[in-house]
């Protein structure tokens, strides 16, 4: 007989190993998910795990996918160990992307071209402001009126999205697109340097290193971000402190807002240098999974971000070579989740076996 038996004080070993713990069940499970669809365990493996390492060109497609996640996590770190639930990063990515696609559109229309270290830093705090402004209205709906930050953060991302097909159906539209709902293609003076020639890797791979730098000090080393952390942990020694629950609020949507809009500016001007209706694969959403398996930790989100990144590269190589469904990526993204909050009961808890004798006696 198996019995949970709470810990003496949480375990750090099994706080490190969880995550991998979770990692190793959930690939178990997905080799089980290979065979029952007749496809072989070990390929699909590979697949998901191997083949997105396999080169540089390779490598540099995961570093990209991972960029936006681990920026928009590290936002969202923020607000949950502020226990402020922010679940509508999806929304202010878009808003982002509709902030600085719509600098790079403005300058390309008027035919501006400024030199890129004036036109690129436009377009990513055009970015930053639009996943602000878009956080805001979250949290003034529940500084003013106490509504919940879930529901209202989330119900905004079908808001933004269907402001994003307003205006690529619409205003925006490219009249020489064939009728397509896309903008213009922005000018080559907007778009976000490459690092490596040859691959689509872009300088916003070294802003989101920089961004985990500075959010790690933020969080760790200055006095607001640990007004914001013992506002999360104990709300009440906060107030007894005097630390302000509404200056916590708006700091934390803010500076999460402004996260996920700049990641939404990198992925316009980046990668795809347009706006369309699906400038976004549900990023927002997977960047929760990612900031939950980096343990709300910078370092942690990062390779969080790569290991999540993997999957999706590895869903889109299943796809084509196994015939594998679309929504198996989102199966084992939710699995992950799930086991990684399965094993941390062992933070806390321990497993101890019982001999049948004893658990027929208590």
């Amino acid at each position: 007989m198996l019995k949970l038996e709470a810990r003496p004080q949480p375990s750090a070993a099994m706080s490190l190993a969880s995550p991998f713990i979770a990692l190793v069940l959930t690939a178990l499970i997905a080799a089980v998910l290979f065979a029952a669809l007749g496809k072989d365990p070990l390929r699909g493996l590979a697949i998901f795990f191997v083949e997105p390492l396999s080169g540089l060109r390779q490598l540099s497609e995961v570093l990209l996918k991972a960029t936006p996640l681990i920026v928009i996590a590290l936002g969202l770190a923020v607000c949950y160990r502020s226990n402020v639930w922010n679940i509508g990063a999806e929304g202010q990515f878009l808003l982002g992307a509709l902030g600085g696609g719509g600098v790079a559109l403005w300058l390309t229309t008027h035919g501006i071209v400024l030199p890129k270290i004036v036109s690129v830093p436009l377009v990513l705090a055009g970015g930053a402001l639009g996943g602000m402004a878009w956080a805001a209205i979250t949290a003034l709906l529940r500084d003013r009126f106490n509504a919940s930050e879930i529901l209202v953060s989330l119900m905004l991302v079908y808001v933004a999205q269907q402001l994003v097909n307003y205006l690529v159906f619409g205003p925006w539209k490219d009249p020489q697109g064939f009728n397509f709902p896309q903008t213009k293609t922005f000018d080559a003076s907007t778009w976000l340097p490459n690092l490596l020639s040859g691959t689509r890797l872009h300088i916003g791979f070294v802003i989101g290193l920089l961004a985990v730098a500075l959010m790690w000090a933020f969080m760790f080393r200055t006095y607001r971000g640990y007004q914001l952390q013992v506002g999360g942990l104990a709300p009440a020694a906060a107030r007894y402190a005097g630390f302000s629950a509404s200056t916590s609020l708006w700091t934390a949507l803010l500076i999460s807002g402004g996260l996920a809009g700049l990641a939404g500016g990198m992925e316009a001007a980046g990668p795809l240098r347009q706006i369309t209706p699906h400038i976004s694969t549900g990023l927002g959403f997977t960047a929760i999974i990612v900031c939950f398996v980096g343990r709300l930790h910078p370092l942690g989100i990062v390779f969080a971000g790569v290991l999540l990144s993997m999957m999706l590269i590895g869903g889109e190589l299943g796809q084509s070579r196994l015939g594998l469904p679309n929504a198996l990526t989102g199966v084992f993204q939710g699995l992950l989740l799930v086991l990684l909050l399965a094993c941390d009961t062992l933070i806390n808890f321990r497993i101890r076996v019982r001999s049948p004798r004893a658990a027929a006696h208590g």
